[in-house]
């Protein structure tokens, strides 16, 4: 699927919910990283609070990152994944002393529906360390939070 092909049909919608999907640039395993992983775990609150937003769940993988995001009043859904996105990678090519692309052009959402039930949403981004093999007990794996479980 093309970059272009990701705008094609978003809609941004205040207070609405989206599944998110953003990917670090060729897959680089960049959150096997402690330090990268606790850089990005941090931004999250400081993207909520800049962006008037709510990440009611969210797992970052190790070259991945997904989440259920609410969004507030202000920013659309673009702007506040380019936030994020742009933060984050500002944090980690400071603590790595370059100045590289971190993520992939571009994310991939889903809007929810309102019958759709959230906590099983929730379920399926948190079991993603689960269904990849990195921990056999999610309360093993440090990089997820989630207002429903």
């Amino acid at each position: 699927m093309s970059r272009t092909d990701l705008y094609k049909g978003r809609y941004s919608e205040k207070h609405r919910e989206y599944f998110v999907t953003f990917v670090c640039k060729g897959r680089m395993n960049l959150f096997s990283n402690e330090n990268l992983a606790r850089l990005f775990c941090e931004t999250i609150a400081i993207n909520e609070e800049h962006c008037d937003s709510i990440w009611l769940t969210w797992v970052l993988m190790p070259d991945h990152f997904h989440g259920l995001l609410r969004l507030g009043e202000t920013l659309s859904l673009s702007q506040t994944i380019k936030h994020l996105k742009g933060s984050t990678a500002r944090k980690i090519n400071i603590e790595l002393e370059q100045s590289e692309s971190i993520w992939q052009q571009g994310f991939f959402d889903r809007a929810l529906r309102k019958c759709e039930d959230r906590r099983q949403v929730a379920r399926y981004i948190v079991a993603n360390p689960l269904r990849k093999r990195i921990v056999s007990n999610i309360g093993n794996y440090a990089y997820w939070d989630s207002v429903f479980l």
